[in-house]
């Protein structure tokens, strides 16, 4: 079970933030702030349906090959990708080379394409699944929410691969829809100070 405890610097933070090299960092600087750029926003959902299996931290020590491999993440880019990218990528050693998963983001491209022209954004579209504020109160203790299952449903039923409600829940998570840092982490507060 997650809990408290003190960095090096001597502030609280969850505990899972101490548990490998590079995620203080991430903590403190990215995990459960809010984004709204769209590049960001569908960046995270294909590593988290890379994560699929994996721990995060496989998928975050790759993070710059991945961006490197998928064109910084530009769907308009990424939609354009033919089998002989699919193959490259398939031979690329520094990042995780799934068939399924690496066509499952170019298909998803083309789907936050058509998602930006029916919805004016992607932020518009995926911020109206925010989970409601009280599931919070219970920080770290869930997988999936009422919202993760809806918008999980909704992308499937959209065409998008790859994104489960546990995958979705990551992603609010991350992205900052939900702050689910634990009730006295330093970086719980400062998220919450941030949006008054």
């Amino acid at each position: 079970m997650t809990s408290i405890v003190l960095g090096v610097d001597g502030l609280p933070r969850c505990s899972w933030s101490q548990t490998a090299p590079e995620f203080p960092h991430y903590h403190d600087t990215e995990w459960g702030f809010p984004v709204t750029d769209d590049r960001a926003l569908f960046e995270k959902l294909c590593l988290e349906s890379f994560q699929a299996g994996l721990s995060w931290r496989t998928i975050l020590v790759k993070r710059e090959s991945f961006r490197a491999a998928f064109s910084g993440f530009d769907f308009y880019q990424v939609a354009k990708f033919q089998q002989d990218d699919v193959e490259r990528l398939l031979s690329d050693a520094s990042i995780v080379r799934n068939r399924k998963k690496i066509q499952a983001v170019i298909n998803n491209a083309n789907r936050a394409i058509e998602m930006v022209e029916q919805e004016g954004s992607l932020s518009t579209f995926l911020w109206r699944y925010q989970p409601n504020p009280a599931l919070a109160a219970a920080p770290q203790t869930v997988t999936t929410c009422a919202e993760s299952i809806a918008l999980a449903k909704e992308l499937k039923k959209r065409g998008w691969q790859f994104v489960g409600p546990t995958t979705a829940f990551a992603f609010m998570q991350a992205m900052g829809l939900l702050n689910d840092h634990l009730v006295g982490c330093f970086i719980r507060d400062k998220i919450q100070h941030s949006k008054k």
